[in-house]
C-alpha cells in the first residue's frame, strides 16, 4: 500500500522530485557522508595508518578538553558572544522589517531596503578589512575620538574591545537581509486586520502590537529556534581574520580553537572531538528550543 501510494507520488511529482534531487546530493555528499570521519573524534588518529587503521582511545580527547585550562574561556566566549548576538541581532531585523513597512514612500522603501542588503553581499575579507581599517589607532573612529579630544585606542589589541566590535558588525551585516523574511511574512496578514483596528481607533503602534506582531509570530519563533540551534556555531571566519593572541581572552571560541588545534597544530583527533561535542550541545540545544516553542506558541520546525 506505501510503496503503490509513493510510486503514484513520484510519478504525479516527478519534476518535482528531480529538483530537488541536486540539493539531496549536495546534502548526503557534503553534510551526510563526512560523518563517518567523526570517529577520529575517538581514536588516535594517524594520517598514515588510516581512521580504521589508528588506535582506539575512547574518550581520552574529551576528557583532556574538559580538563583543559582552555575550557571554560572557549565555551565563556563562544556563549557570550552568541548571548549578545542573539540579544541585540535577532531583534534587530524584526525592528527594522516593522519600520520599514511603516514607510509611505515605495521609492524611499526601496532605497533604504538597498543600502541595508548591500553589506550582507560583501565578501568576509573585505569586511575584516573594513572594520581592521576604521579600528586602526591612526584609523576612521580614532580620527573622530582625536578630534573631540581622546585618546587614540588600538581597539583590536584591546580585549574588551572585541565583543563590540563583532556584535555591532553582525548586525551591520544582517540586518538588511535578515528583513526579507519578516517583511515577507508582513505581506501575508489579512488588510481587513488592520482596517478592523483603525475602526477601533487602534493607533500606529496598537496596530504594530496586536496585528503585526501576532502575525509574523510564527515566523519569529521559526527563526528563533534556528537561531537557538546554532548558538555555539559563532562565525569563525570573521573571528579568524580580525583576532590575534593579544585579544585571545575574549576572542577565542570554539570554532577558533578547532582550527587552531586541528588545522595548524596537526591535532586531528583533538579537535575532532571538540567539535563533535560542539555539535552534540547544538543539538540537544534544538531539540529544547523546538519543544519549547511547540508548548508556547504552537509553531515549531516539526
Amino acid at each position: 500500500m506505501l510503496k503503490t501510494r509513493l510510486g503514484k507520488d513520484l510519478l504525479r511529482n516527478k519534476w518535482l522530485y528531480l529538483m530537488i534531487l541536486p540539493v539531496l546530493i549536495y546534502y548526503v555528499l557534503f553534510h551526510y557522508v563526512p560523518l563517518y570521519g567523526t570517529i577520529i573524534a575517538f581514536k588516535q588518529f594517524v594520517p598514515s595508518k588510516g581512521i580504521l587503521g589508528s588506535d582506539w582511545v575512547g574518550f581520552k580527547h574529551f576528557e583532556e578538553f574538559f580538563s583543559s585550562i582552555y575550557f571554560f574561556r572557549v565555551i565563556k566566549n563562544t556563549i557570550l558572544l552568541s548571548f549578545f548576538n542573539l540579544l541585540f541581532g535577532f531583534p534587530a531585523p524584526i525592528i527594522l522589517a516593522l519600520l520599514l513597512n511603516e514607510l509611505k514612500s515605495p521609492l524611499f522603501r526601496r532605497i533604504t531596503q538597498t543600502i541595508t542588503y548591500m553589506p550582507h553581499f560583501i565578501t568576509l575579507v573585505v569586511v575584516a578589512g573594513i572594520i581592521r581599517y576604521f579600528t586602526l589607532s591612526d584609523g576612521l573612529i580614532n580620527d573622530v575620538i582625536a578630534f573631540f579630544g581622546g585618546a587614540r585606542i588600538s581597539f583590536l589589541q584591546q580585549p574588551e574591545s572585541f565583543r563590540p566590535i563583532y556584535i555591532i558588525s553582525e548586525i551591520w551585516q544582517q540586518i538588511g537581509w535578515g528583513t526579507i523574511i519578516y517583511l515577507a511574512a508582513i505581506t501575508g496578514i489579512d488588510q481587513q486586520q488592520y482596517e478592523a483596528a483603525k475602526i477601533d481607533g487602534a493607533t500606529k503602534l496598537q496596530q504594530i502590537r496586536h496585528v503585526t506582531l501576532p502575525g509574523i509570530l510564527p515566523t519569529i519563533m521559526i527563526m528563533l529556534i534556528l537561531a537557538l540551534g546554532n548558538i555555539m556555531n559563532v562565525g569563525f571566519e570573521k573571528i579568524i581574520l580580525l583576532y590575534s593572541a593579544s585579544i585571545y581572552e575574549t576572542a577565542d571560541v570554539i570554532s577558533t580553537f578547532v582550527y587552531r588545534k586541528g588545522i595548524l597544530e596537526f591535532s586531528y583527533s583533538y579537535s575532532a572531538a571538540v567539535g563533535l561535542f560542539n555539535s552534540v550541545i547544538n543539538f540537544t540545544i534544538l531539540l529544547l528550543a523546538n519543544s519549547f516553542s511547540k508548548r508556547a506558541s504552537k509553531t515549531s520546525l516539526w
